[in-house]
């Protein structure tokens, strides 16, 4: 089994003693890293903001930018506060071994750097780094983008806060005949290819996937990132997903399968987003009015045979920037009042 704590990785060197430079450089390439070196604090952060290292080697007194400029400045960036930092430096006393640590770095080395403590040193900051590389990729691939961000920017907290945004609510039109005549292994195939289809609609104007149920999904055009024109964005993707469908059942037709149409529903307004679940599991999900409205919309398109269904307030944001029909007052579950239904009628030419 290989020893992760030793596999090579790519280092960089910030000091400006040029001896202390080029021998610690040394001695970490015979280890087998990739090592880059920086004469000053303000060098070293150019190097780590173009290029991606694994770890810095971070000396405290330097001209232009001392150790503990460049210690706040990775600790105030997002890409960079994550970066394994290990102190060496001649500076004597635990208040700045303290301040060092606060400030960020994994650890602190007194010169003279003992080479087999460096070594080991370095191997165990190394190993941290992976884990929290590995943590990271979970939350990419089971997350958005855009809540593995706001988990990196804000931390996890169940809960949430009120946002104003759109929300769409999308299903495959007779989804459960379709799973009844054909086998299973062709509903997986179809499935994969829709949602790969819908999440490229989606995500391209800037909304979150944060439920597929089945043929269903549910997504949301302003959180956890704030969106501009968010209704528009999301009427938008709906007419992206739409014309993707359209491409799809031209493959599917020509190998003698059933075409598939999808039904949408967008509503826009008030609602609390956030993490909902326990400590142990959760998702980032909204809940509120407007929820219910667009899951109510989508569900209403079988009945008006339309493919896409939004809301007075999602309307009123387009601003006639994309043509809809008036199709008079539905009434919906949960709705003490009748509600207005427009179905979208435009393209995305108009953008």
């Amino acid at each position: 089994m290989v020893d992760l704590r030793h596999a090579p990785a790519r280092l960089l060197v910030a000091d400006d003693n040029k001896v202390n430079r080029l021998l610690l450089t040394r001695s970490l390439e015979l280890q087998g890293h990739r090592v880059d070196s920086a004469e000053n604090g303000r060098l070293a952060l150019e190097l780590l903001r173009r290029d991606t290292y694994d770890l810095l080697l971070l000396d405290m007194e330097m001209p232009e930018m001392d150790g503990f400029q460049v210690l706040e400045q990775l600790t105030a960036d997002p890409k960079l506060h994550d970066l394994p930092v290990i102190v060496t430096s001649s500076l004597e006393g635990v208040a700045t071994i303290v301040r060092c640590i606060e400030l960020g770095a994994e650890d602190y080395l007194h010169k003279p750097v003992n080479a087999v403590l460096l070594k080991a040193r370095i191997g165990a900051s190394l190993e941290k780094k992976r884990l929290r590389d590995q943590q990271k990729e979970l939350v990419r691939r089971f997350a958005t983008s855009e809540v593995a961000q706001d988990l990196q920017q804000s931390g996890f907290a169940l809960g949430g806060r009120r946002v104003q945004g759109a929300v769409m609510f999308s299903d495959i039109r007779s989804f459960t005949a379709l799973v009844e005549s054909q086998p299973p292994e062709e509903t997986i195939e179809l499935l994969n290819t829709y949602y790969t289809l819908m999440f490229d609609a989606i995500n391209g104007h800037g909304g979150v996937v944060n439920q597929m149920i089945g043929d269903g999904l549910m997504a949301i055009f302003g959180a956890p990132l704030p969106l501009p024109d968010h209704s528009a964005a999301a009427v938008r993707a709906a007419l992206d997903m739409v014309e993707m469908i359209e491409l799809l059942n031209t493959e599917r037709i020509a190998a003698d399968k059933p075409a598939i149409r999808i039904g949408v529903g967008i509503a826009t307004g008030e609602m609390v987003a956030g993490y909902t679940g326990t400590q142990q599991r959760a998702t980032y999900t909204c809940i509120g009015d407007t929820v219910n409205l667009a899951a109510r919309l989508e569900a209403h398109t079988k009945l008006a045979k339309r493919t896409i269904l939004i809301d007075p307030a999602t309307c009123m944001a387009l601003g006639g920037r994309i043509p809809v029909e008036p199709l008079g007052a539905a009434s919906f579950r949960g709705k003490a009042a009748p509600v207005e239904v427009y179905a979208v009628t435009g393209t995305n030419a108009s953008e």
